[in-house]
């Protein structure tokens, strides 16, 4: 369980407060912890087994892409639908469907088999879409208000726990039952996860009739997605915020395309370390993460968004390059370990406002496709990124591509501070439908 922080159960705005208060909120948080739980578990071993049997950096780039590029086109069509849908009827569908998803990973036997990998991932991801999708626009509806930021802090603290514990576990199931024996595991959590919202008892479908017209027929239905895919882009192109937020994904996304395709030949090949290495610096950055959620969300009550999601993004670069560069003089894990555990301070921070301001900025009736076109921008960024790792990891050397994910955050974060002003405010009526415009 996430820990509490000390404070009056009186106040809605603070952790104790809003898990008192809110039923529904921790049916949320328990199902995203118990479905990432099990993703950690499959993740940390997939991503070592490709690049250990394979031995090439291109082999996880095409893992990573393999798990990006259907997010690219999925993510543009995705927010229509679950701006038309009960968002949790969309999570439960998709994670009973993601848990049948992964069953075909029990063919895997040796390095013959990595398609089936590629296939999986392919797959899921494109699920994957709608159930984030739908539980980022889930949680405003469930927790509005000044409690927002906190609610996103312990939504990042939940992921946060499930790295921690995710890989830690998975390692025991896979030494002890293999790959077969970690599936399972992640498919059941999958059906846990579908159990759990199911409980949920706020409305969580739009306030909104599609027209009569998108029934009639495949192509008047086209036209009509078409048109509100339209709407939420001209909501994103007519606000200062959303825009900021957009350029920042697309520059800090090819930075994690390099970071996911690189990490493991950076544990294997310059720290010299092996699967058990690989899985305990990725789970440091969780301990930093947890403890930083608790900072988000005190300090939410006296910073700005703008502020924590700038500042978080510029000092959680500045740690991340200390991170890759540190080998060029001295070859040790241990330092890769904390500098990994702090920097999950300032990454649990900017996550938080990031996707507060995202939230507040941004209409119920809109929010699925504003945050769907979110996730097709990082997609297509994240496979850029894997793209060039793969192939300049072996020319330039691992070190030198990994330093451009830092760089690339700390750009980004100046990027925010000085574009979003810092008398910037979201529109305090937060079901309308008119497009928040007045912050520009």
């Amino acid at each position: 369980m996430v820990p509490l922080v000390t404070a009056p159960s009186s106040d809605p705005t603070t952790t104790r407060g809003l898990l008192r208060t809110h039923r529904d909120l921790r049916l949320l948080l328990a199902a995203g912890l118990v479905t990432m739980t099990g993703d950690w578990m499959l993740s940390v071993g997939l991503v070592y087994t490709v690049y250990d049997v394979t031995g090439s950096t291109l082999a996880s780039a095409v893992a990573l892409m393999a798990a990006f590029v259907p997010q690219v086109v999925t993510g543009l069509v995705a927010g229509v639908f679950v701006d038309r849908w009960s968002r949790a009827r969309t999570m439960v569908v998709g994670n009973v469907l993601m848990a049948v998803g992964i069953t075909p990973l029990l063919l895997v036997h040796g390095a013959d088999d990595v398609w089936i990998v590629y296939a999986v991932l392919a797959a899921n991801a494109v699920l994957d879409v709608f159930v984030a999708t739908a539980d980022s626009a889930m949680l405003p509806l469930i927790v509005p208000g000044e409690g927002r930021l906190t609610a996103n802090a312990l939504n990042g603290q939940v992921g946060h726990v499930a790295r921690l514990v995710g890989g830690a576990v998975g390692g025991v199931v896979a030494a002890t039952g293999g790959l077969g024996a970690v599936v399972v595991v992640d498919a059941a959590s999958f059906l846990l996860a579908a159990l759990l919202v199911q409980l949920i008892r706020t409305p969580t479908k739009p306030p909104r009739e599609v027209d009569a017209d998108a029934a009639t027929g495949a192509a008047a239905a086209v036209r009509r997605a078409a048109v509100e895919w339209r709407e939420g882009a001209s909501t994103v192109r007519r606000s200062r915020v959303l825009k900021v937020l957009l350029v920042f994904s697309l520059i800090t996304a090819i930075g994690e395309g390099i970071m996911g395709t690189l990490f493991t030949p950076y544990v294997k090949d310059v720290l010299e370390g092996n699967a058990a290495t690989l899985g305990t610096v990725s789970s440091a950055q969780a301990i930093g993460g947890i403890l930083g959620g608790f900072v988000a969300a005190a300090a939410g009550r006296r910073w700005s968004s703008r502020a924590l999601f700038g500042w978080g993004a510029v000092v959680f670069g500045l740690v991340d390059l200390a991170i890759f560069v540190y080998p060029v003089a001295y070859v040790a894990a241990w330092p890769a370990v904390l500098g990994m555990a702090l920097v999950g301070f300032p990454g649990a921070v900017m996550i938080a406002a990031r996707t507060t301001l995202l939230q507040d900025h941004s209409t119920d009736e809109q929010r699925g496709r504003i945050f769907a076109l979110l996730f097709a921008v990082s997609a297509l960024s994240l496979t850029v990124g894997a793209v060039a790792a793969g192939f300049l990891g072996e020319s330039l050397g691992i070190i030198e591509v990994l330093a451009l994910q830092g760089g690339g955050y700390v750009l980004a974060g100046f990027m925010v501070l000085l574009l979003i002003g810092s008398t910037e405010r979201p529109d305090s009526t937060e079901t309308s439908a008119v497009p928040l415009t007045a912050d520009l």
